[in-house]
């Protein structure tokens, strides 16, 4: 087929002829390469598993009991553990993909049978509400057949059951159709864990930093076995399921006119080793000036710590970002950016941490009464310490108030401290010599003085970079948890998780309670008012359905 120049039809009809062919095929193609990703996914799961199953016999058989041959299949559980919920993932976004076509064959993975619910669970009997009258001829009579039943593992704190969900049939007498309740919702096709079940093991994984091996291993001591890549499954669908709501959050963090950025590191698992990959974090927190709106986190990750992540993050962002003095961020505060200049604030309490360590009179206490030798003490530092605590004894006053209040507190107050503080520290750093490590504290802040005073005459602007730091405390104690991210789409999803869960906590929301209310409601909540189940907006459902005991 030739390459000849693209000739475009006059008319207008033809013109939407074309354009509905065009998407046709466009439909198509992309269905096909969802359908090939999904069973590339499914493939690299399936290889993953008997990698997996060979490291375990062998060292059944042959290997040592060894710390080290523990933490390799260890390693190898990680890694099957995300390709099966990227699959799973994979395999849902290929069936969305081929419902919008009529030519492409769906993809459905092969999946072991399940082992049966164990006997020992008590059962609770929800019997849904039976027709009334023939979904056929819409007459009323009818006569049972009998009833299907779906049984559903869902988890109650510290206890387990399994829920019969009763479907009775009935049958016409008059036209001889048969009429039933439809089969109970769950995120993954056809599954079997319910929504508080399913919010726990995302919330135990996420929030609680508790990787899935550890996790099976716990509940198959309370007599519940469920092997890792069922829970994996499940993991990878509830992420799929609860895409929407991140977006929406997404588009809330970036909306705000001021945000607080900051990363840190996160270990990825690699060929024999570990690379060290990044976490990115935005924090949108307007609280401290009294903000109404709600505050929310959103999360990033990268393999690496290159200036195009926070670039590509904050791609169509205007307005203040309050973070480190990372080099990544300098293309971002350019006067000709588009869409628009970002005005850099800097953290006074990044740069007083380098003169504390240096006039840290409490460590040199506690290093005497252990016998070692005190740390000299700077009397500079000292001073830097006293004159950059004075002006967050200043914040601690006005914290909550309108920005217009906190300008002009800041002007009146702060703003003298501040002056006298540039003078002082120009004055100081010419008797220092370049390599002296309290030269080098003061370069960092008289380098960067339009940043540090720009709080003086925005009341919005913060004083430190904490919120971002408290957003990413939670992974930082994690890493002892969980060692490392098994693969560059698990630290994705993970990014994606710590944003929901560490948003919920933020406006005090139970994040395990609002995942699962969440998780039962969001297939059939309507997507115009989707914003109702953010954090924030979000009410539990107070009608429970009716049950009958078994």
């Amino acid at each position: 087929m030739g390459s000849g120049p693209l000739t475009v039809p006059d008319d207008i009809e033809a013109l939407k002829a074309a354009l509905i062919v065009e998407a046709a095929r466009a439909a198509h193609v992309e269905a096909e390469l969802t359908v090939a990703w999904a069973k590339a996914s499914d493939d690299q799961a399936l290889i993953a598993h008997q990698k997996l199953h060979i490291a375990k016999l062998t060292r059944q058989l042959y290997g040592s009991r060894s710390e080290r041959s523990s933490r390799l299949v260890d390693q190898i559980e990680l890694r099957f553990e995300e390709l099966e919920s990227s699959a799973t993932a994979d395999e849902i976004a290929a069936e969305r993909a081929v419902a919008k076509t009529t030519t492409v064959a769906s993809f459905t993975r092969n999946r072991p049978a399940r082992k049966p619910f164990p006997d020992h669970l008590p059962r609770e009997r929800v019997i849904v509400p039976s027709p009334t009258s023939c979904q056929c001829c819409g007459r009323g009579r009818l006569r049972k057949l009998g009833e299907d039943v779906t049984e559903t593992l869902e988890s109650i704190p510290r206890q387990w059951k399994v829920i019969q969900h009763v479907r009775e049939k009935f049958s016409c007498r008059d036209c001889e159709k048969i009429s039933q309740a439809p089969a109970p919702f769950h995120v993954v096709a056809r599954g079997w864990a319910g929504p508080s079940l399913l919010a726990m093991i995302l919330f135990e994984k996420f929030g609680q930093h508790q990787p899935l091996n550890r996790q099976a291993e716990r509940y198959a001591k309370e007599g519940v076995p469920l092997s890792l890549s069922t829970l994996a499954d499940q993991v990878g669908a509830g992420c799929a399921a609860l895409e929407p709501l991140l977006r929406r959050l997404e588009a809330h963090v970036f909306a705000a006119e001021r945000l607080h950025g900051d990363d840190t590191t996160v270990p990825v698992l690699a060929k024999g080793k570990t690379d060290t990959g990044r976490c990115w974090v935005y924090v949108r927190d307007d609280r401290p000036f009294g903000g109404p709106v709600p505050p929310a986190a959103m999360f990033y990750y990268s393999r690496d710590r290159t200036g195009e992540h926070p670039r590509a993050h904050l791609a169509d962002y205007a307005g203040i970002l309050q973070a480190d003095a990372y080099g990544g961020y300098t293309k971002l505060y350019e006067a000709d950016r588009k869409p628009g200049a970002i005005l850099q604030a800097a953290c006074w309490a990044h740069a007083r941490r380098p003169f504390f360590a240096m006039a840290d009179l409490a460590e040199n206490t506690r290093r005497a009464a252990r016998g070692q030798t005190p740390g000299a003490i700077s009397p500079l530092a000292l001073e830097a310490v006293r004159r950059i605590d004075a002006l967050f004894e200043i914040e601690r006053s006005i914290s909550g108030q309108s920005a217009e209040q906190r300008r002009i507190v800041r002007q009146e107050l702060s703003a003298p401290l501040v002056d006298d503080l540039e003078s002082w520290m120009r004055e100081q750093r010419a008797k220092l010599a370049r390599g002296n490590d309290l030269a080098k504290a003061m370069d960092y802040m008289l380098k960067r003085w339009a940043a540090f005073s720009r709080f003086l005459d925005d009341g919005r602007i913060c004083l430190s970079n904490n919120a971002a730091e408290r957003a990413l405390r939670g992974i930082a104690l994690g890493r002892k948890s969980w060692l490392f991210a098994g693969s560059d789409r698990g630290g994705q999803r993970a990014a994606a998780m710590y944003s929901l869960i560490v948003t919920a906590k933020m406006n005090d929301v139970d994040p395990q309670a609002w995942l699962a209310d969440v998780l039962a409601r969001i297939a059939e909540h309507p997507v115009r008012a989707l914003d109702e189940l953010l954090p924030w907006n979000w009410r539990p459902k107070t009608d429970l359905p009716m049950s009958a005991a078994a």
